[in-house]
């Protein structure tokens, strides 16, 4: 069951994140995950234009996030303990990169999830993470 939408995933960005909230966009949350859009501007870019591996990173650990937060409500202090990604192809130029984060498993202290990254418009994976998040008591 959600506990949290859309526009209450972006608000809640956008007040207690101000310094990255303008970079996402959510296009779907439901009960199977959430696809969260990196708005990609020349800050997200490397030498030869395309999309660091910093943001990439950024981008899984935040539509991670999101999907924890979409079961859980706003709980703010659940912290990323582990991530492992792994880069497989370059991001087209130009594009939004979008992120299918989706639970494994939401427990009592931690969460566990898996992102697919795709550059907007395409099918194939450009990155892939796992990650662990640890959720403070509630």
């Amino acid at each position: 069951m959600l506990k949290m939408d859309g526009p209450a995933l972006e608000a809640f960005l956008a007040r207690d994140f101000p310094q990255v909230g303008d970079d996402f966009a959510l296009d779907r949350v439901d009960e199977d995950g959430i696809t969260v859009r990196l708005k990609v501007a020349e800050r997200h870019l490397r030498p030869g234009g395309t999309v660091s591996g910093p943001s990439m990173f950024a981008l899984a650990d935040v539509g991670l996030y999101l999907a924890i937060l979409s079961r859980l409500g706003p709980v703010a202090l659940a912290v990323t303990t582990n991530c492992s990604i792994d880069f497989m192809r370059k991001p087209a130029a130009g594009a939004d990169l979008l992120c299918e984060a989706r639970l494994l498993k939401l427990g009592r202290v931690l969460a566990v999830g898996d992102c697919l990254l795709r550059s907007d418009g395409s099918d194939a994976v450009v990155a892939r993470a796992s990650l662990t998040y640890s959720i403070p008591p509630r």
